[in-house]
């Protein structure tokens, strides 16, 4: 498996939606991955998208879903210029009402997703859902941001992840598939889950290790094998994400955050963000919102 690069991908709102095309921006996007859902929408030319070690060919009409922590790359097919539309949202933003529908962020958040069931559709591979129009509504919402605009996103959300549920229920997903596997026992594929959700806690890697039922020094080399960098870096990793998230769209203050996101206390939350982003988080803020 190729290592991961340097995670450099942030949501800067809640949803982005925007145009990608060749004749402004270049590719490749190198192998990355991200703790937020990523749709891209093929409608010039043609792609290839690697996504957990899957190749998948994209032309006008096809698109595909990366959830979250999925790593993936994007390449030109040919010399041809191609474009697609992006959108980019967290899960953990999408509230499906319903007793019968899974917790958003258990789903998406499943390693077997992008491993195991189909992720690449074409435009017709879903009765009744036209990834055009999804796609032009929500790119025109976000450009022009009028009034209500958000509700707007997250309906328009919302009917694509039902959509999406359904498809694969219909053929044969269970949609209460939980994160773990039945026997109770975490492996290295579904202890990042564990640690995603508990990412605010004092987290031990020897403790993780041994929820794993492996030594220390196996699990941090089976850990960074798998993911391209240590335990250790993807559990801060994971507290800068989450510490990003509430600067730019929280005004909770630094005390509060360093805690949230399970920092030894705010000095040291402060000197890890600044060593990362060159600025402190205060900075960070000022100059992203």
């Amino acid at each position: 498996m190729r290592p991961i690069f340097e995670y450099d991908d942030v949501l800067n709102r809640p949803v982005e939606a925007f145009y990608f095309d060749t004749r402004k921006y270049p590719l490749p996007v190198e192998s990355h991955f991200h703790y937020f859902i990523e749709v891209l929408y093929m409608t010039e030319g043609e792609i290839e998208v690697t996504c957990n070690e899957k190749t998948y060919f994209l032309k006008p009409g096809d698109f595909i879903f990366m959830p979250p922590l999925a790593m993936h790359s994007i390449y030109r097919k040919s010399k041809e210029d191609c474009r697609y539309a992006v959108l980019k949202f967290s899960a953990d933003r999408i509230r499906l009402h319903g007793d019968y529908l899974p917790r958003i962020g258990t789903i998406y958040q499943n390693p077997a997703l992008s491993r195991h069931l189909p992720i690449c559709f074409s435009k017709d591979s879903i009765p009744g859902f036209d990834p055009d129009l999804f796609t032009k509504k929500c790119i025109e919402e976000v450009a022009e941001r009028k009034y209500g605009y958000d509700s707007i996103l997250y309906a328009e959300i919302s009917e694509f992840l039902v959509e999406l549920l359904r498809y694969w229920h219909e053929n044969g997903y269970d949609s209460e598939l939980k994160p773990f596997d039945n026997t109770g026992e975490y492996s290295v594929h579904s202890i990042i889950l564990y640690i995603s959700e508990h990412i605010g806690e004092n987290l031990s890697v020897n403790e993780l290790a041994q929820m794993c039922h492996m030594s220390y020094s196996y699990f941090a080399k089976t850990f960074h094998k798998l993911y391209g960098q240590s335990c250790k870096e993807y559990m801060e990793f994971l507290r800068l994400t989450k510490a990003e998230k509430l600067l730019l769209f929280t005004d909770y203050d630094l005390n509060y955050i360093s805690e949230e996101t399970g920092f030894a206390d705010c000095s040291h939350f402060i000197r890890v963000f600044k060593k990362k982003y060159e600025m402190t988080p205060k900075q960070f803020r000022k100059v992203n919102r």
